[in-house]
């Protein structure tokens, strides 16, 4: 069959969830046996979020090939357990690169460059492409920001031509919001009218509604929006709040989603999907009674999406262990010797976070010390392998000043320095060492053991490493380097086999980890919080309900 196409779009406010709208239709849409991929639009001048600090906006996601990408791409990849590409993430700083390296070329023949059709042609070009590659039944795609953003019209208009040009091939979910206002007691439909009506002008008719509320919203209210908004009574469906991300496409399987948005495409015949294994997946979380609670430190703790792939992680490895997990938080910039132990204190494992720069990282230092002395199940990522690196030179081989050369250039023990082809590199954005390389494991480390195997492949985000010239000094103290890169022979892996659990990597676990593949080292790290935590932390914690 010729590739379906569907745009999701939003209005009215940000952050109503159209990832895990568009994941969860993905998933549905998988689980019948069709081949599905997801990709965003973002609206942004920035070529990627490489360089975006993640309080603006939230983690930097990246693909097995090495792209740095939205973090919706995370949940795109957790809900579906396909991999990702940089073909799933263009922002409006690459389609006018794109457009530039064009007309510098004379690709345009001398033409004025212009918005339409020069830009909108780019812009479909790259909507079409994954379709075109024959990889796909359907493509679902997810146009960032806001009905009404100047920055988004460019997306809109194309969206609009090719709902023209590809006719029954395509359709559009719209999602809004519909907020109940305490005062009057009741939920308002007006910001949802008016969001249809804008898309309407930019002449984009939706297909399907989907109604994001913090409560049920009543049958009678559906029929009016969607008489108001020229939709069909059963393509209006809503989106409440729930306890999970993961009861999203069951909620929406209840709803018919999925079959609607079959129907509309002219699909009678479709296999029910089968969500077993997901099914499965949602009665262990809930069926889950006891608690573990790990601990973040890092320096973004203020906002919730800086660690997004970690805590999902974490969350998908206590389920396969058999607990709700509990994270608590910790700025690494508060923490200090005299007060360690109080911040770190009741808590059954502790990830140190991965970053750039000096700020918070002394913090670090002194959590991980703390950790080592008491052989808390003990996880770095990145930065986090790093400082322990760090950590372990200063208090353990004595090397007193050693540090990164990203954090102090002129420090007497480089133990961390900079990657040797990226001491050419001037420009910032998307010249680390990104995406997926292949790590050889130690017999019979730790790490190994998690993996239930020696050859892994992960992924990466980084410029510095450990250096090799300090191997042998710490692998005689006790730090070994169970982890390399078979080609390059880069330190991957640390561990400290004298401890019960203590493990950083230069990679990032998290990024591969999904709801059906959950990450080999965080089940093995969540199981090993779980067993210290009955030693030290005998006391049975009642069932958290956490809001995503």
């Amino acid at each position: 069959m010729d590739p379906k196409y569907i745009f999701v779009t939003g209005g009215v406010v940000s952050s109503l969830g159209k990832g895990i709208i568009a994941a969860s239709l993905a998933n549905l849409l998988k689980a019948r046996g069709y081949r599905v991929t997801n990709q965003k639009f973002d609206p942004y001048i920035n070529i990627d979020p490489g360089t975006l600090n993640p309080y603006e906006h939230g983690e930097c996601y990246v693909t097995t090939d090495g792209q740095e990408t939205d973090l919706d791409l995370g949940h795109y990849e957790r809900f579906t357990n396909t991999p990702t590409t940089r073909a799933n993430n263009i922002t409006t700083g690459r389609i006018y690169q794109n457009v530039i390296d064009k007309e510098r070329r004379g690709d345009y023949l001398g033409k004025t460059v212009q918005i339409i059709p020069h830009i909108t042609d780019e812009i479909k070009r790259n909507m079409l492409l994954l379709g075109k590659s024959g990889d796909y039944d359907f493509v679902i795609t997810e146009i960032g920001g806001t009905v009404g953003d100047i920055e988004s019209l460019p997306f809109l208009e194309a969206v609009r031509q090719l709902r023209w040009e590809l006719g029954r091939n395509s359709l559009c979910i719209h999602l809004t919001y519909v907020p109940f206002l305490k005062a009057a007691k009741e939920l308002k439909t007006k910001p949802t009218q008016h969001s249809v009506k804008e898309l309407q002008h930019l002449g984009i008719q939706p297909d399907i509604l989907v109604l994001r509320s913090e409560c049920d919203i009543p049958a009678t209210m559906r029929r009016k929006i969607a008489q108001f908004c020229n939709v069909q009574p059963d393509a209006v469906v809503q989106s409440v709040d729930l306890p999970s991300i993961y009861e999203v496409p069951i909620a929406m399987h209840a709803q018919h989603l999925d079959d609607t948005v079959l129907n509309l495409m002219g699909i009678t015949s479709a296999p029910a999907p089968d969500m077993t294994r997901w099914s499965e997946f949602l009665d262990r979380m809930h069926s889950a009674e006891e608690t573990v609670e790990i601990g973040i430190v890092g320096k973004y703790v203020e906002l919730q999406d800086a660690y997004k792939s970690i805590e999902e992680s974490l969350l998908q490895a206590a389920v396969y262990n058999g607990r709700r997990i509990k994270i608590r938080l910790i700025h690494s910039e508060k923490i200090t010797p005299s007060n360690v132990g109080e911040m770190l204190s009741g808590l059954d494992g502790v990830i140190i976070a991965p970053g750039f720069g000096q700020r918070g990282i002394e913090g670090k230092f002194t959590a991980i010390r703390w950790c080592r002395e008491t052989d808390i199940p003990t996880l770095g990522i990145c930065l986090g392998m790093q400082c322990m690196v760090i950590e372990f030179a200063r208090n353990v081989l004595g090397l007193e000043g050693a540090n990164s050369t990203e954090m102090d250039p002129g420090t007497p023990y480089n133990v961390i320095d900079l990657m040797e082809e990226q001491k050419s590199i001037t420009n910032l954005g998307g010249t680390m060492r990104l995406g997926a390389y292949k790590c050889s494991l130690l017999p019979g480390s730790l790490a190994a053991k998690a993996y239930g195997k020696t050859d892994v492949t992960e992924r990466h985000r980084h410029r510095f490493e450990f250096n090799s010239d300090y191997r042998a000094r710490f692998e005689a103290a006790g730090m070994k380097c169970v982890g390399e890169n078979p080609e390059t022979h880069l330190v991957e892996v640390v561990e400290i086999p004298s401890r019960r659990w203590m493990i950083g990597t230069q990679y990032h676990p998290e990024y591969s980890s999904t709801v059906l593949s959950p990450s080999p080292l965080f089940i093995s790290f969540v199981k090993a919080a779980i067993d210290y935590g009955k030693e030290h932390n005998p006391h049975t914690t009642q069932p958290q309900t956490t809001q995503e």
